[in-house]
């Protein structure tokens, strides 16, 4: 399985391996005067070298009888060496570009490996999405490993997709080399309440021999964990509680720490290592959803590590959480994770362990980029134009197709409100005037009109709502990036400015766009499936920032708004979401008046 990833299977290398350690023949690379990061025993090693040969290490501790004629030696001159960084869970579509730029803008900062779940765009163009993703992963140093995605529709019966999965397509995706496992299993419902289709996904995958990655998103940690856990789910990202990380690894599930453009859980999470001193070897770091802006100012998982540093975390335990722990989870660890005689030659130096500063990155012991940019032009890829077609709405938007009806003089409704940094919602009820039969936004009490309609399939469908937490005065923001159905999107103060945002990523494929007064004031197209742009991620990074400040314009200070915003139709997280089929109660999985008096 993990051979598609290497340059050389181990049973092709051995003998070669084994005269390269002993000097019978000379390494094809030698790395003198290390620090090693040993994390199989969490020490730093001093006076440490590697040889490598056919992409993989040979020796590591006195390398010079390796040396000979043609090695090639490079002098760590006393940098630490870690291994290379490995992100358990990733949708690349959520950096808005492909993943040839994705790579360009992440293995400088020391990631050799991602599990992605293409979700995103399988959710809008089904498998063929997913096969294009692949497709231009094939020009990168990037190990980019597939988790199938599992949930599509991510909540069945609450919302209208592109395209739907099932346990036959995931029987066929286990057969693909770069298949590794089986994505986030949202829906865990279906898990609790033994739904065929669900428990037919899982038998899939696990008659493979695949792993099952997990998305248990409940704050309850006795009988439902218990049976998620026992249904085979292996790891889980949605822990935002120190009890919740806690019990995960208490009962053998791989807690992953979410810290991503816009969740920040890595604070609370933290605690249950900080204050509790468990074996750590449960615990692994991962960014989820990480935006172009926060990958060219911060960086990756070598951000992420820092920040692990700051809330308490030995810094060679942080590194282990985005090393050997998540080979381990991905039972991939005879390959990957740790610097050992055998392994992939991934490889990551810092000149700074504090600060995590990588200057130099190795995959399958070549050089892949140094001082910060990839050391090859990566070959150009195009995604086809099918993929770029992906705007299908029935109905003209208009003003008026945000009107929403309602009798009296006021009404009590149902107001998602969100959280900053979270992912989580509460369900809010608010009193608003009724205006001529019409119940409008209320800016003085942070509430905005949102409304989401279905973009696939031309169905005419929409669902209507109304959203808190954004702080927005006057304006309006459109986005086709709204998980996991990726519908249209629209918040807003107003009908009007509403009508316009929708209207812009209309006509331009897709994206995100903030509207103020009749005029655009920021948008970011997203020409592919409505998710993702093949612009160079300096450039998207600057697009995106500008999108940022014209957030900030119309009132919106949060942390990455456009990410917060793209949760409020997903189903499958509570309290309270909306989809393109109207107003979802996430706590008991049931359709709900928007009005209470309904």
């Amino acid at each position: 399985m993990i051979n598609h990833f290497c340059s050389s299977p181990l049973w092709e290398s051995s003998k070669t391996l084994a005269a390269a350690a002993q000097g019978n023949e000379p390494a094809q690379t030698v790395i003198l005067n290390a620090r090693l990061i040993n994390v199989c025993t969490g020490e730093i090693l001093p006076h440490t070298d590697i040889a490598i040969s056919c992409g993989r290490i040979a020796l590591v501790g006195d390398a010079k009888h390796c040396v000979g004629k043609n090695t090639v030696v490079i002098d760590a001159q006393g940098q630490y060496i870690a291994p290379g960084f490995l992100d358990g869970h990733i949708h690349v579509e959520s950096s808005m570009m492909g993943v040839g730029e994705y790579a360009r803008a992440v293995v400088p900062h020391g990631t050799t490996g991602i599990y992605m779940d293409p979700h995103e765009i399988c959710n809008v163009l089904g498998l063929d999405g997913v096969k294009c993703m692949l497709e231009d992963a094939k020009r990168t140093p990037l190990k980019a490993m597939l988790t199938t995605p599992s949930c599509v529709p991510a909540v069945p019966g609450f919302e209208d997709t592109g395209a739907s999965i099932g346990p036959a397509d995931i029987a066929e995706t286990m057969k693909w080399d770069e298949t590794v496992g089986l994505g986030e299993l949202m829906n865990f419902p279906g898990v609790l309440s033994s739904s065929d289709h669900t428990h037919g996904e899982i038998a899939e995958t696990l008659k493979a021999g695949k792993i099952i990655t997990g998305h248990y998103s409940m704050p309850e940690t006795g009988k439902g964990l218990n049976a998620y856990i026992a249904s085979g789910v292996r790891c889980c990202h949605e822990s935002t509680r120190m009890e919740d990380a806690l019990e995960k690894m208490r009962l053998g599930m791989y807690a992953m720490f979410r810290e991503g453009s816009a969740w920040h859980d890595l604070h609370e999470v933290a605690k249950s290592i900080t204050q509790h001193k468990v074996d750590t070897r449960f615990a692994v770091l991962i960014s989820d959803d990480t935006h172009p802006y926060t990958l060219m100012n911060n960086g990756h998982l070598d951000h992420i590590v820092r920040r692990a540093v700051e809330e308490g975390i030995d810094v060679v335990t942080a590194i282990q959480m985005v090393t050997i722990n998540c080979a381990q989870c991905f039972q991939m660890d005879q390959d990957l994770g740790s610097i050992a005689p055998g392994k992939c030659a991934d490889l990551v130096f810092l000149d700074d362990l504090e600060k995590v500063h990588v200057t130099k990155v190795l995959i399958d012991g070549k050089v892949v980029a140094e001082n910060g940019s990839l050391t090859e032009q990566l070959k150009p890829y195009s995604y086809p134009e099918w993929a770029t077609r992906s705007m299908h709405i029935r109905d003209a938007i208009t003003p008026e197709s945000f009107q929403i009806s309602a009798k009296g003089n006021e009404v009590t409704a149902r107001v998602i409100e969100v959280i900053p940094a979270r992912v989580g919602s509460y369900e809010r009820h608010v009193k608003l005037a009724v205006k001529n039969g019409l119940v409008e936004s209320d800016p003085l009490q942070d509430v905005l009109k949102t409304a989401v309609f279905e973009r696939h399939h031309e169905t005419g469908k929409a669902g209507f709502g109304f959203v808190k937490g954004f702080g927005i005065q006057c304006g309006a923001m459109a986005s086709t990036v709204a998980h996991d159905a990726h519908n249209l999107l629209v918040i807003g103060t107003n009908d009007e400015d509403m009508a316009l945002a929708a209207n812009t990523l209309i006509a331009c494929g897709g994206g995100m766009t903030a509207v103020q007064n009749g005029k655009v004031l920021g948008t970011v197209p997203l020409p592919i499936a409505g998710l993702m742009n093949d612009r160079p991620v300096e450039e998207m990074s600057g697009i995106v920032g500008s999108l940022g400040e014209a957030w900030k314009k119309i009132g919106c200070t949060m942390v990455s708004p456009f990410m917060t915003m793209a949760l409020i139709s997903l189903a499958c997280l509570p309290e309270l979401r909306l989809t393109d089929r109207g107003l979802v109660d996430c706590t008991t999985f049931q359709f709900v008046p928007l009005f209470l008096s309904e």
